[in-house]
């Protein structure tokens, strides 16, 4: 019988792993878009996130936008992109060509989605590829290529992963399989669709480690302090908004109020993910930074020291005003 390696018998050596932090972003539509969106990443920046991903609009529609928003993030900020990529209406060369491109400009890591299928009913062309778990397989090929350029940082590849059962899905034990084959094609970790209820993450987590998922799997919160946007949002995802917080975001005296209590019910849905075993928080920003802060300066989060990396930062076009000194902003424990 072998010895014990020296890491069995010093199973405490890395100690606790930090609290991982990312943010959502999406292209800007219009040039004040664009103004408003640079001014969010100036004051998201300063809390030194790990990453921040960028959608990518059905079937690639506003990929050029965020191609280039990717590119100034890697040029001119100190932040981790990770790119979202759909597959559903493109064919494999296609989404090789894009895959490429994402890399060249810099990207590390991609979030590998399926995308929604044709508004319309219509079928995808003939030879697009149908699942996230084929277009893990194709960033995996792509990286294979590449692997020479690669040596000094592969390729993360992310999911999404539902904590409610997903609309097209027969039930949540499915979108548990599903995970699973997405693991076993090279999934690196999963980001959840948005919950609303505290237990929803925690029983994910149960139902995904008794099947064998090993991956991290991240929660993503949504900072709730809109009553219209999380009524849109129930629309397009067909996660039904908790009804008790709706009423009271009704009810609120006035902005700050119903800021208050969003913000509130946003906190209770991070901690008790993190309560549950979570090893970050992935929030959802919607192209503003005001209530994710806010959710921030509410929660000790255990954050790496990175030394002042800030300092060195490269903003030609970013604007840094900001209402808050910026120790105020930024209650992240280290």
């Amino acid at each position: 019988m072998s010895p014990p390696s020296l890491i069995d018998t010093h199973p405490n050596l890395a100690g606790t792993a930090p609290v991982a932090l990312s943010y959502e972003l999406f292209p800007p539509r219009s040039p004040a878009a664009a103004e408003s969106l640079w001014t969010t990443i100036g004051e998201l920046e300063s809390t030194d996130p790990d990453y921040v991903s960028v959608t990518y609009g059905a079937s690639g529609s506003n990929r050029d936008t965020a191609v280039e928003l990717i590119n100034r993030l890697v040029q001119e900020t100190t932040l981790r992109p990770l790119a979202h990529l759909t597959c559903v209406g493109n064919s494999p060369q296609e989404l090789a060509e894009i895959i490429g491109e994402l890399l060249d400009v810099g990207v590390r890591g991609i979030l590998a989605l399926r995308g929604d299928q044709p508004k319309d009913g219509g079928v995808p062309p003939e030879g697009s590829l149908r699942y996230a778990q084929d277009l893990i397989e194709l960033i995996r090929r792509v990286e294979q290529r590449r692997s020479a350029l690669l040596c000094a940082g592969k390729v993360a590849v992310g999911v999404a992963a539902y904590p409610t059962r997903h609309p097209e899905s027969p039930n949540e034990a499915h979108d548990v399989e599903v995970l699973l084959a997405k693991q076993r094609s090279g999934a690196d970790f999963a980001i959840t669709q948005v919950f609303f209820h505290t237990e929803q993450y925690a029983d994910l987590l149960t139902r995904a480690r008794r099947a064998g998922v090993t991956i991290p799997i991240i929660p993503g919160v949504m900072p709730l302090t809109s009553i219209r946007r999380l009524t849109r949002l129930g629309e397009l995802t067909g996660v039904e908004p908790d009804p008790e917080l709706i009423d009271r975001l009704a009810a609120a005296d006035s902005d700050a109020e119903r800021t208050r209590i969003g913000v509130g019910a946003t906190v209770d849905l991070a901690n008790a993910a993190l309560d549950a075993g979570a090893p970050g928080l992935h929030l959802y920003t919607f192209n503003e930074h005001t209530a994710a802060l806010d959710v921030l300066d509410k929660l000790a989060l255990a954050r790496p020291q990175r030394g002042n990396r800030n300092s060195g930062n490269r903003h030609s076009g970013n604007r840094h005003s900001s209402s808050r000194p910026a120790a105020g902003r930024r209650q992240l424990a280290s």
